[in-house]
């Protein structure tokens, strides 16, 4: 059978607007044996799970604050979700609707959750995957909503779905709008010239007193694995720049050579081991808080960051907090 993504957008501003496309969704796939899962606000969750009813309990619920708390994590929790039941139902689809949490977030994060909606286009064209993406106007602004349209092929008010006249090809939608932060004057700069050992111990020295033990070694993986991706790429040499920033541990590596075949969403899919490794920069993705890439005639640069050691410590004692109810 044909994989064949559906990625549409909902756009509501009532429960009674949710419900309309929800339930129809939902029910339809229900009685065609397909697997749903639903991942929305716990406001959505309760309103679905009254109007089901006796159906109720055969929804798969996560609220989106805890489906994936970053875009590569959300993208992989969905595919893992479209491999693990996919082979569960003979129409061979899965369907799902999944809503983005925008509220509270950095002009940075709202920007990768965007980049995030263009790249599944992409990343899950190969799959069976029926997905609506509901946005509430009560709750997000007219960027978000207009961005909603540009990374959505088509937008569904109740049964009805329509072409989204706005929509904008992935590549083009993501296309680099800034030019790499310069280095030649940085301090403290590590020239890679094929020596992967040498370019983790710079980086854990450097990081050593910008991170805890467990979060260093991490980032050195992380780096580690972009290294190897440029060298992959016929990348032979990079000037790599280790600093703190805004809170965070920030790395960017830079060549003079480009990459030789790099698209956007490098580092979305899960590497499939069964049947190819995966492009390279997956694990780099779930490690960092973000990951840029860049490559044009003038060479490459590829950007990626951690939490710095207070983030990490808010970010322990809020667990601990929440955990014990404190």
């Amino acid at each position: 059978m044909k994989p064949e993504f559906l990625h549409q957008s909902c756009i509501y501003g009532s429960d009674a607007e949710f419900l309309a496309m929800a339930v129809p969704f939902v029910r339809e796939g229900l009685r065609r044996g397909e697997p749903v899962l639903v991942t929305t606000t716990s406001a959505n969750l309760e309103l679905l799970h009254d109007v089901m009813g006796a159906e109720a309990n055969k929804i798969d619920y996560a609220e989106s604050a805890y489906f994936g708390r970053r875009p590569p994590q959300r993208t992989t929790a969905i595919h893992r979700y479209w491999s693990r039941h996919q082979p569960t139902t003979s129409t061979g689809a899965v369907r799902i609707l999944a809503e983005p949490v925008w509220t509270g977030r950095s002009r940075r994060e709202v920007a990768a959750w965007k980049h995030m909606e263009a790249a599944l286009n992409v990343v899950l064209a190969d799959t069976r995957i029926w997905m609506i993406c509901p946005y509430d106007t009560r709750l997000v602004g007219a960027d978000i909503i207009e961005n909603a349209r540009r990374t959505h092929p088509e937008c569904v008010v109740g049964c009805r779905a329509e072409p989204s006249a706005q929509f904008m090809a992935p590549e083009e939608f993501t296309r680099p709008r800034t030019s790499p932060q310069p280095m030649e004057n940085a301090a403290g700069l590590f020239r890679f010239n094929g020596d992967l050992t040498a370019v983790r111990r710079y980086v854990l020295k450097k990081a050593a007193a910008l991170l805890s033990e467990d979060a260093a070694a991490m980032f050195g993986v992380a780096i580690g694995e972009a290294i190897t991706y440029m060298v992959d790429q016929g990348v032979d040499r990079a000037v790599v720049w280790v600093r703190p920033a805004a809170g965070r541990v920030v790395c960017t590596l830079r060549s003079d050579q480009p990459l030789d075949n790099v698209h956007p969403f490098v580092g979305y899919r899960p590497p499939d081991l069964r049947e190819r490794p995966g492009d390279g920069l997956w694990l780099t993705n779930q490690i960092c808080e973000w990951l840029d890439i860049s490559s044009d005639a003038s060479g490459c640069t590829i950007e990626l960051a951690m939490p710095g050691r207070g983030a990490e410590e808010i970010r322990h004692t809020e667990s601990n907090r929440l955990a014990f109810g404190t």
